[in-house]
């Protein structure tokens, strides 16, 4: 299980990137002593971001050879996201990013509950503590304390919700996933709320059934299983059949929708899906110019 790695900071949008900057200069830039002055943030919001850059999936450890210590390595997605979105102007990157979030019990297991376990549409911060709970206590040996638990479900909203002027200027600073608008805070009350497919994006939503890796899935299944489309996006059936016929007829995605006797089936010629979404940024790129 991971909880309370973030050290109380949601993800900023620019951090991305200037750590992608440091660890092409040195692997080692998370265990440099000059690490907080050279990316101009404070010491515990670097161990923060040591957290979300491969929690996000645009980094993975590894040991060097010669001496054993843990290294930073831009990964494959990393290279992707460096090299065609680093700011995330593209809600795709940021529905890939969310969705390496919460796409395993580790190393963001609150995330990853909240949006696979958690069956309530809207729900009070101390009213979801108490589930998480629950949840662990029912599903793990393990004891976290209740502080740890805590931070965690109020960092996780204010990743996704969106900020309000305050007084504090870092407390302005959009998490990237704010633009996704998947949780929405009324009045104490946070609620999931359903995006359009367009906001999701078409290239993420196709990229997640590729990384799922079954070449038949039903749209039962999109709706309903952990790690598809209806719990990690919150989608609702009406809006995974509209993306689902929208990306049948577009030749370039390998997909194919058979309703014929109400079977609802989506057949997907997998390929890999690293190698799909470099196609697809590529493309989109060609576009945008």
């Amino acid at each position: 299980m991971g909880f309370g790695q973030h050290q109380s900071f949601y993800l900023r949008i620019y951090w991305l990137r200037k750590a992608l900057q440091q660890i092409k200069k040195d692997n080692r830039f998370f265990y440099n002593k000059d690490a907080s002055e050279l990316i101009g943030l404070g010491t515990n919001m670097v161990n923060s971001l040591k957290h979300w850059v491969v929690a996000t999936g645009i980094c993975e450890t590894d040991k060097r050879n010669e001496d054993n210590k843990v290294v930073h390595k831009i990964s494959a997605f990393g290279e992707i996201f460096d090299k065609y979105d680093p700011y995330i102007e593209l809600n795709d990157t940021a529905s890939i990013i969310h969705y390496n979030l919460v796409c395993k019990e580790e190393p963001c297991t609150t995330w990853y509950w909240l949006f696979n376990e958690y069956d309530k549409k809207s729900f009070e911060k101390e009213e979801a503590l108490n589930d998480l709970i629950t949840w662990i206590n029912k599903n793990y040996e393990s004891k976290n304390s209740t502080n740890t638990l805590e931070r965690d479900i109020e960092c996780l909203t204010k990743q996704y919700v969106s900020k309000n002027k305050s007084e504090d200027p870092e407390e302005v600073i959009q998490s990237p996933l704010a633009l996704l608008k998947l949780l929405e805070e009324k009045e104490g009350r946070v609620f999931k709320t359903s995006p359009k497919y367009e906001e999701v994006g078409l290239i993420a939503l196709m990229y997640v059934l590729m990384q799922y890796g079954q070449s038949e899935i039903s749209i039962d299944e999109i709706e309903n299983n952990k790690g598809l489309w209806g719990r990690v996006f919150n989608l609702q059936r009406s809006e995974i059949v509209k993306a689902i016929e929208e990306l049948s007829s577009v030749s370039k995605y390998p997909l194919d929708f058979d309703r014929t006797n109400r079977l609802d089936i989506v057949r997907i010629t997998l390929v890999e899906p690293i190698e799909f979404l470099e196609e697809e940024y590529i493309r989109k790129e060609r576009v945008l110019r």
